[in-house]
């Protein structure tokens, strides 16, 4: 039986809602699209949660109309500003002596457990990049092997407390209950790497208008995020105030005449600003070196975060570029320029059934690999904003919506007495640990000690 899915992609300058049908096979057929310009968002954070909700509806109410379809729940992405990321590791012993999913789950867990995250801080993402079985490193999938122990490496994203709840508020706002939120880069990677250049490694930048995320791939795990506020606006607003013109004159001039090639001598009348009935002559030259200097910057600011990853040795697959920013002309030959003996590639999002030729563009990644992402084309497991343990041969389950109040991996009970339910279930979790190996206890009791003192 297919489910019907809505993702919502909630960028600096547009909203993208898509809804698609995916069937038992993971197979992916687009239904429905809508589009609208951001409002109530600054550099990918909602500052107004009334016209962000609007802005949503918007989009939401047109992709409904072209599918027909009456979902009320949906997967959104939420911006790289204000995420934070950490390392972590977790132990567990292995009693039966077979790796099963509910160690995996286990290990993963004590994993996050022993993150230093700081209160205000809520995880989005806990992507494991390193499982190790006894001895033997970057096992691909321990599940089903022999061992005595398990280790876990794990990537995790945190974003702040309020920066999901406000989302979620605008979201809700829309008519629309959150079901999953993903990070942008990560949903731009999904839907532009292939599994060869997951493996061999490499970092997607997506280049927005008010936004650059960049997320380094390697060994088919995210190892690195990061997030620059600049994007395709800043072109424009340079272009305003060295040309003296109003912002959208710079704006057309930018999409008329940006380029990043050989400048032209030629010369173009634009109104002055302030005072838009006189108009004076500027060369396309300058028009050239204002760009030139904005997209540099970018690049470099963007190629030292390559270098202060440490991964810049394991992008073997290179730097792929997209986003709508990546559109302008000459941009791959700047980066190239830029990023030294790095390859430089530009990507659209991938192929699908009935994918509108709207939606081919860059700029549409991010929405797309939301989509991708419902078809369980995630990193092999990975613990979600849910807190729940994903892996990519689950079996789907209903819907539901994000729960912010549960921070463990633990059931909601319905029950006359909810809270009684709980801590009978805390109880059952404090059992389990109890009856694993000593030395595991001891592990994390040392890890919470050294975080405290």
């Amino acid at each position: 039986m297919s489910k019907t899915i809505l993702a919502i992609d909630i960028g600096s300058t547009k909203i993208c809602a898509i809804t698609a049908e995916i069937d038992n096979n993971n197979d992916i057929s687009i239904t429905g699209a809508g589009i609208t310009k951001a409002q109530g968002l600054k550099k990918g954070s909602i500052i107004n949660i009334e016209l962000a909700s609007r802005s949503i509806k918007t989009a939401v109410e047109d992709a409904k109309r072209v599918s027909g379809s009456p979902i009320a729940t949906a997967i959104v992405s939420i911006s790289g500003a204000y995420t934070k990321s950490v390392n972590s590791s977790g132990i567990v012993n292995i009693q039966s002596k077979e790796i099963s999913l509910e160690e995996i789950k286990r290990v993963m867990h004590t994993s996050l457990y022993n993150a230093n995250i700081p209160n205000e801080y809520e995880v989005l993402h806990a992507l494991p990049f390193n499982f190790k079985v006894d001895d033997q490193d970057y096992i691909e999938d321990p599940l089903g092997m022999n061992a005595s122990r398990l280790e876990v490496e794990t990537h995790i994203i945190t974003t702040q407390k309020s920066n999901l709840n406000n989302l979620r508020k605008a979201v809700k706002g829309a008519g629309i209950e959150v079901e999953n939120i993903v990070l942008n880069s990560y949903a731009s990677a999904i839907a532009t790497l292939n599994e060869d250049e997951k493996e061999l490694g490499a970092a997607v930048i997506d280049m927005g208008g008010n936004t650059s995320n960049i997320a380094i791939y390697s060994g088919n795990s995210i190892r690195y995020n990061e997030y620059l506020g600049v994007g395709s606006n800043h072109v424009t607003n340079d272009l305003s105030m060295a040309l003296h013109t109003p912002l959208n004159i710079a704006d057309t001039v930018k999409l008329t005449y940006g380029s990043l090639l050989t400048p032209s001598n030629d010369l173009i009348e634009l109104p002055i600003i302030g005072d838009e009935e006189t108009t004076h002559e500027v060369s396309l030259e300058v028009v050239h070196n204002v760009i030139f200097a904005r997209v540099e910057e970018t690049l470099m600011i963007l190629a030292q975060f390559i270098e202060n990853s440490g991964l810049k040795d394991q992008i073997g697959a290179g730097i792929v570029l997209t986003g709508g920013f990546s559109k302008m002309e000459g941009i791959r030959d700047l980066a190239i320029a830029t990023f030294g003996s790095i390859p430089v590639g530009l990507a659209k999002p991938m192929e699908m059934n009935g994918l509108f030729d709207s939606l081919r563009g860059p700029e549409f990644s991010s929405a797309i690999g939301l989509i991708i992402y419902s078809a369980n084309a995630y990193t092999r497991y990975e613990i979600d904003v849910n807190k729940r343990v994903r892996h990519t041969n689950e079996v789907p389950r209903e819907q539901s919506s994000v729960n912010f109040s549960n921070t463990l991996d633990i059931p909601v009970v319905a029950s006359e007495e909810p809270k009684k339910a709980k801590m009978m279930n805390l109880v059952v979790e404090d059992a389990k640990e109890k009856k694993s190996d000593e030395a595991s206890s001891f592990s994390k009791f040392w890890n919470w000690a050294t975080q405290l003192f």
